[in-house]
C-alpha cells in the first residue's frame, strides 16, 4: 500500500517528466549547411530547432557550431508516432520557442507532406 510520501514521489517524477516535454508545431525543410556546421540531406533523420530556443540555449555561444545543442538527439511524438532525430539547425522563421523545422526523413514518418505543418507535436530531449 502507498503512503502519502509515496504517491507524492510519484505525481512529483510524472510532473518532472511532463515538465520536460516541449510542445510545438512541425514543419519541414530542405536541409543543407546548417548552424551548426553539419551538411545534412533530405535522408537525414535531423530537426532545426527554433532560432529563439537555439540562441537561448544554456551555454550557447557566438559561434553556433559550438552551441551545446547541436547533435543533441530528440524524441519526436505526433499523432502516436515517436521518431528519433537529431537537432544540427536553427529555424529562423519557427515563431513558437518549442517548433520545429524536420527534414523530409522525419516528417514523412509523422505525417503526408501534404499536410505541411502540425500542430501539437511533442519532443524532449533523449
Amino acid at each position: 500500500m502507498f503512503s502519502r510520501i509515496n504517491l507524492l514521489a510519484v505525481a512529483l517524477s510524472f510532473m518532472s517528466l511532463a515538465s520536460a516535454q516541449n510542445i510545438g508545431e512541425g514543419t519541414y525543410f530542405a536541409p543543407g549547411l546548417g548552424a551548426c556546421g553539419v551538411f545534412n540531406t533530405d535522408a537525414d533523420s535531423i530537426v532545426a530547432v527554433s532560432a529563439t530556443f537555439f540562441d537561448t540555449f544554456p551555454g550557447a555561444t557566438a559561434n553556433p557550431n559550438l552551441n551545446p545543442v547541436c547533435n543533441r538527439q530528440i524524441s519526436i511524438t505526433y499523432a502516436g508516432i515517436t521518431v528519433p532525430a537529431i537537432i544540427t539547425d536553427k529555424c529562423p522563421g519557427c515563431a513558437g520557442l518549442y517548433d520545429l523545422d524536420m527534414s523530409p526523413a522525419v516528417f514523412n514518418l509523422l505525417a503526408d507532406p501534404a499536410v505541411g505543418r502540425l500542430t501539437g507535436v511533442a519532443w524532449e530531449f533523449v
